[in-house]
């Protein structure tokens, strides 16, 4: 059984960080996309950032509301990836997700539909 298990959540105060994990289990997502959204209530649900590794090669997306504030990592022996979030404000409350492609790709998906595996999501509030 695939499973995504975030933690990291929780309340910080506007300026402040955290970092977001996700841990993946019951397969390998080596050469796959993995991704942050977040969805805040009333909104879409959003790619904030998203990190692949193909072919010795990695390579990442940003939204243009976190560059240069939030940066995705991933480990490969323990298919972990990481979300630090640094000088955060409440436009970053929001339920975050992890999720991953089911098949290999080149590049970074940007696209909540290309993601067939998702996380139960972990809240991030920012206070003002």
């Amino acid at each position: 059984q695939v499973q995504l298990i975030e933690s990291g959540g929780g309340l910080v105060q506007a300026g402040g960080s955290l970092r977001l994990s996700c841990a993946a289990s019951g397969r390998n997502f080596r050469g796959n996309s993995m991704g942050w959204f977040r969805q805040a209530p009333g909104k879409e649900r959003e790619l904030v950032a998203g990190i692949n590794w193909y072919g010795g090669s990695t390579s990442t997306y940003y939204a243009d509301s976190v560059k240069g504030r939030f940066t995705i990592s991933r480990e490969h022996a323990e298919i972990t990836v990481y979300l630090q979030m640094n000088s955060v404000g409440p436009e970053d409350t929001a339920v975050y997700y992890c999720a991953a492609e089911p098949v290999p790709r080149r590049s970074v998906a940007v696209t909540p539909t290309s993601y067939y595996y998702w996380g139960q999501g972990t809240q991030v509030t920012v206070s003002s």
